[in-house]
């Protein structure tokens, strides 16, 4: 088990938009727990919903589930259900698209939230500091679209909700690796505490989730868990950001080391 517990370069700015986000999901967690089931329901990501631009507003079967149940009852057979055999859903008071958005404010529990946000406040204040709060902030839910949409194409009827910062924060990820490939880490291995490049703890996460992404391929949308293809959509995402901005980085880099901080770049990053 390597588990980061952060970043040791320092930034120059305090990074107001990550702090912001992540009050922002932990305040929408508390909202969650205060709101039910339903609340997390109707405001969750459902592929079939967005490429049927329909609202499933009541729980419903898995697709497999309900062909055997009308095979059955067509046969005069009484049939019982499993709960884990029926998806929750709940009607969602916006429009299905916008629930890509909202999705990505939600999380299924604690230790989801606790992950989410651990990595956000590792690698988000360098990766701020390179965009600038606003564009910053453009990038974050951009990389968590694109996720959310890599998902989709991938499952497009899966009738399961998706949710988490995951996606966004996978973006973040894929931008600081390219831009700080040497930065130091400090990581929890199993009971010690040790330090490594960037390269190997966020590099080596990505290529994980791609190598589990396309294992998992041909059982996408079939049953819940991480939703690793978000993942890879909303890291690559960051990666291509990354290469757009990579001269801009470059910048702050270097007025880093000489100690002309972030007034001295000009706010085109020219």
């Amino acid at each position: 088990m390597v588990l980061p517990l952060g970043d040791l370069h320092r930034t120059r700015i305090t990074p107001v938009v990550t702090y912001a986000l992540i009050a922002l999901n932990v305040v929408m967690y508390v909202v969650q727990l205060q709101r039910g089931d339903d609340f997390m329901m109707a405001l969750a990501c459902t592929p079939w919903e967005i490429t049927h631009a329909k609202d499933l507003d009541g729980p419903v079967l898995r697709p497999g589930v309900l062909a055997e149940v009308q095979r059955r009852e067509a046969n005069g057979e009484r049939v019982r259900l499993d709960l884990r055999d029926v998806i929750p859903h709940a009607p969602s008071p916006i429009p299905v698209w916008l629930t890509l958005f909202t999705a990505m404010f939600l999380h299924g529990g604690p230790m989801h939230l606790a992950g989410n946000m651990l990595y956000l406040w590792i690698v988000g204040d360098n990766v701020e500091e390179v965009l600038g709060g606003v564009r910053y902030l453009i990038v974050y839910l951009a990389c968590g679209l694109m996720g959310s949409l890599a998902q989709i194409a991938a499952a497009p009827n899966s009738m399961i909700p998706t949710l988490g910062a995951s996606g966004a924060i996978a973006g973040i990820m894929g931008a600081y690796v390219v831009w700080f490939p040497h930065n130091q880490i400090r990581v929890l291995v199993f009971r010690f505490i040790t330090v490594l490049p960037a390269a190997i703890v966020i590099g080596g996460w990505i290529a994980l989730q791609i190598w589990l992404g396309v294992q998992g391929i041909g059982k996408m949308g079939e049953s819940g868990g991480v939703a690793y293809l978000a993942h890879v959509g909303g890291a690559l995402t960051g990666i291509l950001v990354a290469f757009l901005f990579y001269d801009r980085a470059q910048q702050v880099k270097a007025m880093d080391e000489y100690g002309q901080g972030w007034q001295s770049i000009p706010p085109d990053g020219s």
